[in-house]
This record gives C-alpha cells, structure tokens and sequence, in this order.
C-alpha cells in the first residue's frame, strides 16, 4: 500500500500551530494538519445563556461554531447564511467541538462567563472537524491563561488537553491522518477524540459501503492514540510558545512607550 502524499501508515501529516493570529479574540490559533488549514479562536462574553440563569446552574457555559469559508474548497461552497440556515454537517461538527472541549474544561471554575469558540476553515483536505477540536483546545488554553492573568478566574480551568485525529482502513490497510484522497477512498472512516490521558471522549466510525473487523477496528483505534499522543506534545509547545510571543510584545511595548517619554 502505498500512501498519496508518501506517508508511512501510522504517521501524522506535517502539524502545525501559529498563535494568536486573532488579536481581538482572548485566544486564537492557526493549526494546520498538512493542507487542512483552520483557524480556531475562543472569545470570553462576560455572561451565561438565559437557560442557565433561569435553571441556576452555576458557574460557566462553553460553546462552538464551525463553518467552512466558500473558499476551503475546490469548489466554492455556498454560505450558510445564503441558504438561510445551517447545514446539517457544519451543526454536528460545532456540537462535536463543543462536547469535546466541554469533556476537560472545569466550567465553575470560568465563573459567569460563556467561552465561544469559533473555528473557520480557510483550506479543506480532510479532516476538518479533527483540526478543529485540536486547534480550539490550544485557543481555549491560550485564552484560560489569559484570564487567569489578568485575575479574573483563581484557577486554570482546563483540566486536561484533548486531541482528535481520523484513522481508517485505506487499500485493505489501517492507517492515520486521512487527507482527502484517502478519505474519499477509504473503506473505513474514523475520528477519535481522546485526552491527553489517553480517555476516550468520542469515537465517530463508519464503513463507507463495506464492513470492519473487530481486529481492523483495534488497529485503527491503537493508531489513533498513537497519533494523539503526537499531537497532544505539539499543543503544548503552542501554548507555551502563545505566552512566549505576547509577553515578548508586552516587553516591546514597555520599551517603546519608555523611549518615547
């Protein structure tokens, strides 16, 4: 079997994190799975939905969009909004987002706040919606260490990192990270959304017109963690790297505003 873009069948496509890229959003980043190329950002509104004040839920509420640019693909994809609702994939994807970060991120500890996530896909090629999930934990990450600095929660409320990443069975063999000639290709489909722990939060797998084996399903599952396990170090050196530039800016700033006096 031999791979489109040369890969061998357990490895990860080129990843990548720039952060923040949205300086008006508390945490951004852009991650880049080879061509899939998705920028995720989580803003801070200082209140919860209605439905948890008239509940009494305590502390925070965290929420995700999703939407893909009419740009990210071959073909131009029609707005959203230009169909006057959105389509039934974009809300599965957003509502997976959001399950998913929601699994590690402690919401009493936000406070009254809601963490809106949004993730635009600039560039397609498989696997969108597991860039997705990985790029808006690093943003959520970004943005906790934001208010944690600025003394508006006591402790950081993101209990753990989380990951997701597609495996599937492609020429009869299991491999990871499908691009989108694999993924259109592939007999098999799975994302897994895992903690940096190695916990399972959700697992999405299908075979397209063809069955699996519960050995080709244990296969495709060990490649997965494997692949998170990769992708859970990356996300570390962001965020960190995320700290690193905004402090160096800050440094800049102070310098600046001293020459200038």
């Amino acid at each position: 079997m031999t791979r489109p873009d040369g890969r061998s069948a357990d490895q990860l496509r080129e990843i990548s994190f720039t952060p923040n890229v949205a300086p008006y959003a508390q945490g951004s980043v852009l991650v880049s799975f080879g061509n899939t190329k998705v920028i995720c950002a989580c803003s801070v509104e200082e209140d919860v939905p209605r439905w948890m004040k008239q509940q009494g839920v305590k502390g925070g509420w965290l929420t995700a969009e999703y939407s893909m640019l009419p740009y990210s693909t071959l073909e131009r994809k029609q707005r959203d909004i230009s169909k006057g609702k959105i389509d039934g994939r974009s809300s599965e994807i957003q509502r997976l987002i959001g399950r998913a970060l929601r699994a590690v991120v402690d919401l009493k500890k936000i406070g009254q706040r809601t963490l809106w996530i949004d993730c635009d896909v600039l560039q397609a090629d498989g696997g969108t919606r597991t860039a997705s999930i990985t790029g808006a934990c690093v943003a959520v990450a970004i943005a906790c260490n934001r208010l944690l600095s600025a003394g508006k929660i006591k402790d950081f409320p993101l209990k753990q990192l989380v990951a997701a990443v597609s495996s599937g069975v492609y020429q009869a063999t299991p491999i990871l990270d499908l691009n989108y000639p694999e993924d259109k290709d592939a007999s098999v489909d799975f994302n897994v959304v895992m903690t940096e722990s190695g916990k399972f939060v959700e697992v999405q797998g299908s075979g397209e017109e063809a069955v699996f084996s519960a050995e080709e399903m244990t296969a495709m599952l060990g490649l997965a963690h494997k692949g998170i396990q990769e992708i859970v170090e990356l996300q570390k050196k962001a965020i960190l790297a995320a700290d690193r530039v905004e402090n160096a800016a800050l440094l800049d700033l102070a310098a600046a505003f001293g020459k200038g006096r």
